[in-house]
Order: structure tokens, then sequence, then C-alpha cells
């Protein structure tokens, strides 16, 4: 499949060694490995464009279950910032929803600490074996209480600058809706915003002082559409519809094939007409599916050749293009 996609390397395959280490340092933290596809993976994420394949769960799994709410903000946050996020946090908790952070210093302790009563979810930037910040360990500990803690890392993995941005997408795919309570103009949780956004999550922002710089990316969510928050209520009222309005469904994992790809093969013709298709501008897969005049799966299959091969880039909103 990948010379099929133009690589011009050979493939390496993950080696079974490695796995089995990887089962059993998963196994000595108690952590839980879920498939997309599978009952207990987080309904909300498997909905999004290109899931994480496997993901890594530790604590109650129960907390999944629940309708959850992201809360995210400043890491040097203010005084009052703090307080509002503990009430809305305990708040939405005690309404039966579970409260999403990214266990970062600030606003996301705030929220996850405000909510261990009712169950919170921790989404890690690294693997279990190294939680960040350091001092948050604690604080972990007693999120698996009640709560559950989620990464797609490897156990192992030590988080990195890139990663918190991954860890940011997982945040809003996880929820029915993201709150920023405090967002400088430029800020991680601006890009939980903009991910939600592209996942058609709810983009709730609390307003603050015009001259504080840590309300200046919040109050623009605001001129932008989000919903202003000042109490509770205004979260609930947005999402309890959402709720009622239908289940929400389950988007079944895109077949794949197996014995190395041969049981959906693309003639030359369709693989030429949906490469052609595609440059550095993303485009629709939908449209590649419209355009190349050729079937659902044999776009994907395309697709996932390329991006074996590494030549594919896959964007928010079934968006692609070629790396």
């Amino acid at each position: 499949m990948a010379r099929r996609g133009g690589a011009n390397g050979s493939v390496e395959i993950f080696p079974g060694a490695e796995a089995e280490r990887e089962i059993a340092a998963a196994q000595k933290l108690g952590v839980t490995f879920v498939a997309l596809g599978e009952p207990d993976y987080p309904l909300r994420l498997q909905m999004i464009d290109d899931a994480p394949p496997l993901v890594a769960i530790r604590g109650q799994a129960r907390a999944l279950a629940l309708p959850p709410v992201a809360i995210v903000g400043s890491r040097n946050a203010s005084g009052a910032g703090l307080k509002f996020t503990q009430i809305i946090a305990r708040e939405l908790g005690e309404a039966g929803f579970a409260v999403v952070s990214g266990l970062a210093r600030g606003i996301d302790a705030a929220a996850h600490g405000a909510s261990l009563a009712t169950g919170t979810i921790a989404v890690l930037a690294g693997g279990h074996a190294h939680v960040y910040p350091p001092e948050h360990k604690t604080l972990l500990e007693a999120i698996l209480s009640t709560g559950a803690a989620i990464s797609k890392m490897p156990i192992g993995w030590e988080p990195r600058g890139r990663d918190f941005p991954r860890r940011n997408r997982l945040i809003s795919g996880l929820a029915l809706g993201v709150v920023i309570v405090e967002a400088a103009k430029r800020s991680g949780s601006l890009i939980t915003a903009r991910f939600a956004l592209e996942q058609g999550r709810e983009v709730f922002a609390v307003p603050g002082s015009p001259l504080d710089p840590r309300a200046e990316g919040t109050n623009g969510l605001i001129k932008q559409g989000a919903t202003p928050v000042t109490e509770t209520a205004d979260i609930i009222a947005v999402l309890r519809p959402i709720m009622e309005e239908r289940k929400l469904p389950v988007r079944e994992p895109e077949p794949q094939a197996t014995g190395g790809g041969d049981e959906i093969e693309p003639a030359p013709d369709e693989r030429g007409r949906i490469v052609s298709l595609l440059g550095p501008a993303p485009v629709q897969i939908d449209d590649l599916v419209r355009l190349s005049k050729t079937s659902p799966a044999v776009v994907r299959m395309v697709l996932l050749e390329l991006e074996i091969a590494g030549r594919l880039e896959r964007h928010g909103g079934g968006l692609v293009s070629l790396a």
C-alpha cells in the first residue's frame, strides 16, 4: 500500500516484542487500551475526523459515559477566573456532566479540582507514565478515584511542545462543548476553540475586562459568535436541547483492508484521477468522490495509501491535502 501511494523506501512494521512491552507497561499502571469502534471508545471522540485508532484509558470508565463539557483557560489565571471556573465546574458536575480538561496549571487544575466528586476527565499530552506538569501527579491520582485519564500517546512518552495542540484536539473532540474562561490573544485555549469549531462543537467564552490581557482572547471569541457565559445555566441551556434532540450517532470505523490491502484495488486510472485532484490546498473528501467519479471506498483506499506513504495531510472538517 505504501508503494502504491508513492513511498520510495520500505515501511517499518512495529515489532511485536515492543508491542508486548507496551501492553505490559500499560497493565502495570492499570491502563486499558480501547480501539476505535469498540463499545468503550468515547462516543463523541469517534465522531471526529481522523479519530485516534487507539486510546489509553485509566481510572473509572463510567466517567467517559457522562455527557462531557470541556473547560480550559489560562495557566496564569486570575483569582476571579479560578473562582468562576470552580463554580461552573462544580455546578456542571452536579447537573450530570463530566468536566474535561488538560491537567495544566491554572484554569485546568481548578476545573478538575472542583469536579472531583462527580467525575472529571484529564486529557494527557504525554503518556500515562509521564504526568505533566509533574506537580499534578497528586491531582491526577485524585481524579482517577472517580474520573478518568485518557491519552493517545505511548505509555512512556514524555510530552513535547507539539503534543499539546494534539491534546487540545482530543479535549474538544471528547466534549459536547468547550468553555474558555481566560485566554490571551495567542494561547493554547484558542487552539482548542478552533478545533471545537472544526469538529462542530459548541464554543462558550467567559467575558472579562478589556484591560486584562488574559481576557483578550475570550472577548474576541464572543465578538466572533461564541456563546457568552456569566453563569452555568448559560452552558446547560445550549447543551440540553442538543442532548435531548436525538441520540448522538455512533460513527463506525472506516473499513480497513486486510491481507495487504488487495481486497479494494483501485484501477490505475481511478488512482490517477484521485491523485490529480489533490494539491497543497485542502479539499473535501466528498468532493474527491464526486469529481473523480469513483466510489467512496476507492477514494478512501487511495487516501490511505497516500497517508501510509507519508504524502497525505488530514485537516479538520473532512479536508485532505498533499503533504
